[in-house]
């Protein structure tokens, strides 16, 4: 299965991890909750840089993430999402803070975590939030959890199931994704957002629905369930990203 391909790829690089970081990269972290509650009145969009996947294979070719970052700045973003997996997503850790630098936005650092040191690397790249995948951290995720906030990064955990949405509601995490996408298949069920939403809406948490979002029919549908979403494909493989990302926005 693909997820194990890639967390087999991910042990390798974790244990080439040193055991502390400097404080590398220095700017006051932005809050992605607050960015979230205040979108006055358009639709909160965490835009992804994402320049390849497993299910699509390459998506943009010689991407700039200083000058990509700025574009969807225009196009209305609340937040950015970076991801730094290599292999199967073409991504590098330093794209953070190439991303950092040119935007006010919040930063979610986008990798498969599973050991804390990534945790204290994500603060020292310059990252906001960081994404938590319940299914892949499982009975360490509330530690997980409690971590991130130590080093004031703003932990989004990513559930599929309704299992996986309790677990989540007992931990201390303010932002809950919806991943539409099967991680073992990969396909993409966007009715995974409402399902898995009844149980997590009335708890004061933010939903950001991820994966599979392709038009603004897609957003007014699936708005009602969630306070955010997460789009990356689809605005990364358009020709113009910025246009195609304020139809979502404005939708």
């Amino acid at each position: 299965m693909i997820r194990d391909e890639i967390l087999k790829r991910t042990e390798k690089r974790v244990a080439q991890l040193p055991t502390s970081f400097p404080e590398a990269f220095r700017r006051d972290q932005v809050s992605l909750a607050e960015a979230i509650r205040n979108r006055n009145g358009t639709n909160a969009i965490i835009a992804e840089i994402k320049c390849s996947s497993p299910s699509r294979g390459v998506i943009r070719r010689n991407v700039d993430m200083a000058m990509m970052a700025g574009v969807l700045e225009q196009g209305g973003c609340t937040a950015l999402s970076v991801l730094t997996e290599p292999y199967f997503f073409g991504g590098t850790v330093q794209d953070i803070g190439r991303v950092k630098t040119a935007v006010c936005l919040p930063v979610l650092r986008k990798d498969f975590i599973i050991d804390e040191r990534q945790i204290a690397e994500s603060r020292a790249l310059g990252a906001d939030a960081v994404l938590l995948i319940a299914a892949v951290l499982k009975k360490k995720l509330p530690d997980f959890v409690d971590h991130a906030v130590e080093y004031g990064l703003e932990p989004l955990v990513e559930v599929h199931t309704a299992d996986e949405a309790e677990e989540v509601l007992a931990t201390k995490t303010t932002l809950i994704g919806i991943n539409n996408r099967n991680l073992l298949t990969l396909s993409i069920d966007r009715s995974t957002t409402r399902i898995i939403s009844e149980y997590i809406r009335g708890d004061g948490r933010l939903i950001v629905s991820e994966s599979g979002v392709q038009s603004a029919d897609d957003i007014r549908e699936m708005k009602q369930y969630c306070n955010a979403f997460l789009i990356g494909s689809s605005i990364m493989s358009h020709n113009n990203p910025r246009k195609k990302l304020e139809e979502f926005v404005c939708a």
